[in-house]
């Protein structure tokens, strides 16, 4: 059986992202995450696709979007990941060596409000978090550092909430448990991200009910008799 198409309607923000087969480094060197940078760039100009934040790290990345047309992320990302990997083995030789990335990208719809915020927080974080930088703004490949500054290939869109004054301070604190416990269960189930009604109309508009259930066999049921 066939993997399920996804379903992708515009307007909804998106976490997307994706790790390199066998946790092996997809960006090398500066180089690696500079042509990565341009094919995104290149895929905003294609496909008019909004780009609201993004984190590349040495063998995964994050990436923000805010399509504004029903399958647009798609055909946005089919074509990111199509266009990295034939460059990537064309630049270091490695054409029929296998896989790059581990699979297809993962993704799930954020709620557009202060669920945007902790998105992109845990996103812009990422270099903090793992102890690689102390400050954001040292790790040169994420909006981040664009935002303070560095030249970027790309325009990043405003969201759909504005920054609050004290970004810097919340981006270097770590998240409160309750919503790191709700970011990380989204990313690994695809589950949308947000106050439950908007969760369940959301899952029932993209196909994702399933990705609300608990996981496991469900108990059996003991005969009864009357």
């Amino acid at each position: 059986m066939g993997r399920p198409k996804r379903i992708t309607l515009g307007g909804y923000l998106y976490h997307v992202l994706n790790r390199a087969n066998g946790r092996l480094r997809i960006f090398k060197k500066d180089a690696d995450f500079a042509a990565f940078e341009q094919i995104l760039a290149e895929g905003v100009e294609r496909f008019d696709l909004r780009i609201c934040g993004y984190c590349l790290m040495s063998n995964h990345w994050h990436l923000l979007l805010w399509p504004r047309r029903d399958g647009d992320l798609s055909a946005f990302m089919r074509w990111i990941t199509l266009t990295h990997v034939q460059r990537f083995h064309a630049a270091h030789d490695t054409v029929g060596i296998g896989h790059l990335y581990q699979g297809r990208y993962k993704s799930f719809p954020t709620q557009g409000t202060t669920h945007y915020l902790t998105v992109l927080r845990y996103i812009e974080a990422n270099p903090v978090r793992a102890e690689i930088v102390q400050d954001a703004a040292d790790w040169p490949w994420s909006s981040y550092a664009v935002r303070q500054g560095r030249p970027s290939v790309f325009n990043l869109t405003q969201g759909p909430v504005t920054l609050p004054p004290d970004w810097t301070q919340r981006v270097h604190r770590e998240i409160d448990t309750k919503s790191l416990q709700a970011l990380q269960s989204s990313i690994n189930r695809s589950r949308p991200l947000g106050e439950t009604e908007w969760i369940v109309k959301t899952a029932r508009k993209m196909g994702l009910e399933s990705t609300l259930r608990k996981r496991g066999r469900p108990k059996k049921v003991p005969d009864t008799f009357s």
